[in-house]
């Protein structure tokens, strides 16, 4: 299965960081989205977690989607409008608890931690 498809149908999945300060492996059970042709992921905390510091400073990660592991790396989703979308994606898949930051708003601390993972070659 694609991860395309495989985010379809996860409700959550493993994604495995690399300690920005230890260098240790980091493991933490996110949420993925998908809009049937990139993966995203993002922290309902924000930028202040570990994991999403962890993506930002080594630019790699493992996600373990059902039975894949698949070597990523993010990019950081900074657009604003495409931020919101992700958070659209998530309501649908999810439902309850998810809104998107209004176009007039600041973005949500999720939109602001929003990544799309891409599979590195």
């Amino acid at each position: 299965m694609r991860p395309p498809e495989a985010a379809a149908t996860e409700r959550e999945v493993t994604l495995t960081t690399v300690g920005r300060k230890t260098g240790k492996p980091r493991k933490v059970t996110i949420w993925i989205t998908t809009d049937g042709r990139s993966l995203f992921v993002r922290s309902g905390q924000g930028l202040k977690r570990d994991w999403p510091q962890n993506l930002v400073a080594r630019g790699e990660a493992t996600l373990r989607l059902g039975k894949q592991a698949i070597k990523v790396k993010p990019r950081h989703v900074t657009d604003p409008y495409e931020a919101r979308r992700v958070s659209e994606l998530v309501r649908k898949k999810y439902g309850f608890g998810v809104t998107a930051s209004k176009s007039s708003e600041p973005l949500t601390p999720a939109e602001q931690a929003t990544f799309e993972l891409i599979p590195a070659d």
